[in-house]
């Protein structure tokens, strides 16, 4: 079942079509890479990836926490259109039955698809990777689990969520779990038959905070020691692809998005720097995150592409990529593609408004300026190209965008969407705790890149 795709096709059609690979880290700050500002975290690979090809300054996920961010990745559409919001957290939540994901239409387009690592999209046999378009999966169904293989937690045959699997068989594994996961993309790389498209969706660096021993070690005197070395981990991994990609021949023709599913997780080690706020959250901490797309030479290489765009835009553009024919669609898609953005051929923002909601928390972003309104806490009017950092409200300076904003984002609301089919019990006051004291400026995480150390600043 193909989706319609809003834009027009952007790529040159070619004999070959191009392979995919998505690779998502887990809740990775903003600024915890060498090519995004980092200076103490070790990523040569990735900042070697970024020099490849267009990594993007104004880049946002479709949703502040995994499942729902995972959920519009993989359909191309605003999870409210299916009520999908929040967090898996009891059986039976997650994709429903008739939304069709970016394997299964590729599928019918002659590819074979794996997913590597995290799922998180749902229990249920007709939620399985393997029954969603997936040839090959080896992960967890669940959101999280320990690096190292124990069968009396995680690897518990009991553990539904947690335990290691293939196509739905329970497997063990040697060493750290992020090299695992390296070593499987790499078999599936290497197999003669193309294209594939895969999904790389490492659990690093999300909790639990564990790192292999000379990881660790290298990062000895470093205030995010473990952190750190969990980042490198992955580093290695997305190192070790691309080498697979190179040793094949496969690597030019071979399109490559990396991301991170949310805003950093500052309670791990995460760092956003310079962004108020954190994964959850509606302010800049909590959606904007380290965007990369490659494609040889057929994407402008070590370049910064400022506009505003969304994880939305992914499927959109291996959809453009593929050639895929829009006309036998019958859904619409929220993202567009990227292609002539990145090929120099169409100017400015991909988008230029994007909206979140989850629960009592609701954004909008429409050109410079982001309202962020929870209900029963406040509302916050920011103009982000003075202000970044979400200090300075205007709503009461500022009073007739305001008004647009909280119009348009009315509107937005009265949409098609319908309400979440699930709520993430017991996180609503938390959340709106954050953002009361995040719009009052009385908390602001931020990672001090500089001294090394987790600030607590009052402004």
């Amino acid at each position: 079942m193909l989706l319609s795709v809003p834009v027009l096709v952007g790529c040159e059609q070619e004999n070959e079509k191009p392979n995919i690979i998505i690779i998502i880290a887990d809740d990775a700050g903003y600024a915890d890479f060498g090519f995004m500002g980092s200076d103490n975290t070790e990523t040569p690979n990735i900042d070697a990836l970024a020099k490849r090809g267009t990594y993007f300054t104004d880049a946002h996920v479709a949703a502040t926490v995994s499942s729902p961010s995972r959920a519009m990745l993989m359909t191309g559409r605003q999870g409210q259109r299916f009520g999908y919001e929040c967090n898996t957290s009891e059986p039976g939540e997650g994709l429903p039955i008739d939304e069709t994901i970016l394997p299964k239409v590729l599928k019918e387009e002659g590819y074979r698809t794996a997913c590597i690592g995290k799922w998180h999209l749902g229990d249920l046999d007709f939620q399985h990777p393997n029954e969603k378009g997936f040839d090959e999966f080896y992960g967890l169904v669940g959101g999280s689990r320990s690096y190292f293989y124990n069968p009396k937690k995680s690897d518990n045959p009991a553990n539904l969520m947690t335990k290691y699997q293939h196509n739905g068989e329970q497997i063990k594994f040697d060493g750290y779990f992020t090299d695992e996961l390296t070593q499987k993309a790499k078999q599936i790389i290497s197999q003669d038959d193309e294209p594939f498209m895969m999904y790389l969706s490492y659990t690093a660096p999300h909790s639990p905070n564990e790192a292999k021993k000379e990881d660790y070690n290298r990062f000895e005197g470093n205030a995010r020691q473990t952190y750190a070395a969990m980042l490198y981990g992955l580093d290695r991994g997305v190192g070790e692809v691309v080498a697979e990609l190179e040793r094949t021949g496969k690597m030019d023709n071979t399109i490559i998005f990396f991301l991170s599913d949310n805003g950093g997780a500052t309670t791990n080690g995460a760092a956003n720097y310079p962004l108020k706020g954190f994964k959850g959250n509606k302010f800049e901490g909590g959606h904007r995150v380290p965007f990369i797309a490659v494609w040889g030479d057929k994407f402008k290489n070590e370049t910064a592409f400022e506009g505003l765009t969304s994880s939305l835009d992914i499927y959109a553009t291996l959809v453009d990529a593929v050639g895929i024919d829009s006309s036998k669609a019958d859904k619409k898609l929220d993202g567009v593609s990227l292609i002539p953005y990145i090929k120099g051929e169409k100017d400015g923002n991909p988008h230029n408004t994007l909206y979140w909601r989850k629960m009592d928390s609701r954004a909008i972003r429409d050109g410079e300026y982001k309202l962020i309104l929870t209900q029963n806490v406040d509302t916050a009017l920011y103009n982000l190209s003075t202000d970044l950092v979400e200090s300075n409200n205007l709503l009461h300076t500022e009073v007739e965008k305001g008004n647009e904003l909280m119009e348009k984002l009315a509107k937005w609301e009265s949409a098609e969407w319908i309400n979440p089919l699930w709520i993430e019990n017991g996180w609503a006051p938390i959340t709106n705790g954050y953002h009361e004291r995040l719009m009052s400026n009385d908390i602001t995480y931020i990672i001090d890149l500089k001294k090394n150390k987790k600030n607590k600043k009052k402004n």
